[in-house]
Order: structure tokens, then C-alpha cells, then sequence
């Protein structure tokens, strides 16, 4: 199972940096170790506020028991307050799609971006409308997926709610997917762009 996690760091104040410096330098052996196991699949920093410590992982365990376990084991929990969503598959998700695998483009360059739906079809629509619509919304995500812009899909907790994972050249370029989606209209989205984390499993290699 997967989860995004939010943690938040807050160092107690008059720590010697020279002890800010030993414990992140362990936390980032932790994740290499973590990304080993397949535990740790990703790690950004999302915006932040001046003097603000907090990243956003996705991490996969068997459980909440196993997840707490993988948090608890890294040496910032000593600082940090975790948070995390369960993540559930969605039909839709690239990585679920192997017909895709030979088909997608990989994206270079550009900001991935964090994006959380939550669909609500308007009272009184007729059912072949929805039906229509969902089935035009899955013909565009398998286009922006072979694209290489959707790379993660997932759902959320609650009725409607997805949780997505892009990559576009700027903000401009993620709003105009956004509206080219067939159920936009039907949706509320909310936006969260995402810079690289020096321990993502992805980027920071041996």
C-alpha cells in the first residue's frame, strides 16, 4: 500500500548546528536505506514559508503498523510530526497500465506538480452524461500518461478524491492540462508545485 506523508520538521530552539548537521546527514543514509527496501519511492520539498522545514514522501509499507515502523526508524522523528494519507489504486494510474509502458514519453526538465481532485457532478445530470464523461476523462488521462505529464494517479479518502502526480514545463502549462480534462468542470482542484528533495529515490542515486 502507499502513502503521502507530510512531515514537519521543527528544530528545538539553541540546537548546535553542528547537531542539526549529524542528524540530517543520518536521515539521508536512512533514506538511501529506506529506498533500498523499496519503503521510500519518492521525496520533495513542497513551497514553503521562510524558516519552514517540511517535505512531502511517498512511501509504501504493508500497513500503518509497518509505515510507523519506516517513519519511527528515521532520526529526524526525533524533531518531526508525520501525517500521513492512505493511498488507494485508481483505474486510472499510468503505473497500473503496463499497455502504456511502451507508449509513454519521459519528461525532462519542467516541475512535477501534486494535484487533488474532488469531483461533484451536478444534481439531476443524467447517468449516460457521467458515464460519457468518465469515459472521455480516462481517454485523456492515457493521453497526457503517453505524454510522460501524468505519472501517478491515485484515490483518496472520501467519495470523488484522487490525488494526482504531473510534470509539466511551468504552472501555465499544468493549468492548461487541468482544463483540458474532460470532468474539469465537475471538479475542485488544488495545485501544489513541487521542487527536487537532495534524498529523492529518483534524483539522488548512489
Amino acid at each position: 500500500m502507499e502513502y503521502l506523508v507530510t512531515m514537519t520538521t521543527h528544530v528545538p530552539d539553541g540546537t548546535p548546528d553542528t547537531d542539526i548537521q549529524d542528524i540530517r546527514a543520518r536521515e539521508a543514509a536512512r533514506s538511501r536505506e529506506l529506498a533500498d527496501q523499496g519503503h521510500l519511492l519518492r521525496l520533495w520539498r513542497p513551497p514553503l514559508q521562510p524558516g519552514e522545514w517540511r517535505s512531502l514522501g511517498l512511501f509504501a509499507a504493508a500497513g500503518p503498523d509497518q509505515l510507523e515502523q519506516v517513519l519511527g526508524s528515521m532520526p529526524l522523528r526525533v524533531w518531526r510530526t508525520d501525517a500521513p494519507t492512505p493511498l488507494a489504486p485508481h483505474p486510472h494510474d499510468p503505473a497500473g497500465e503496463p499497455a502504456l509502458a511502451g507508449r509513454i514519453v519521459p519528461q525532462r526538465g519542467g516541475t512535477e506538480f501534486l494535484t487533488t481532485f474532488v469531483k461533484s457532478v451536478p444534481a439531476g445530470t443524467p447517468a449516460e452524461e457521467v458515464d460519457v464523461a468518465e469515459a472521455r476523462e480516462a481517454d485523456r488521462a492515457r493521453e497526457l500518461a503517453g505524454e510522460g505529464h501524468l505519472e501517478r494517479l491515485w484515490r483518496l479518502p472520501g467519495e470523488g478524491q484522487a490525488l494526482g502526480l504531473w510534470r509539466a514545463g511551468d504552472a501555465d502549462a499544468m493549468q492548461a492540462m487541468l482544463e483540458s480534462l474532460p470532468l474539469h468542470d465537475w471538479m475542485t482542484v488544488q495545485t501544489t508545485p513541487l521542487t527536487p528533495h537532495p534524498s529523492d529515490p529518483r534524483t539522488s542515486g548512489p
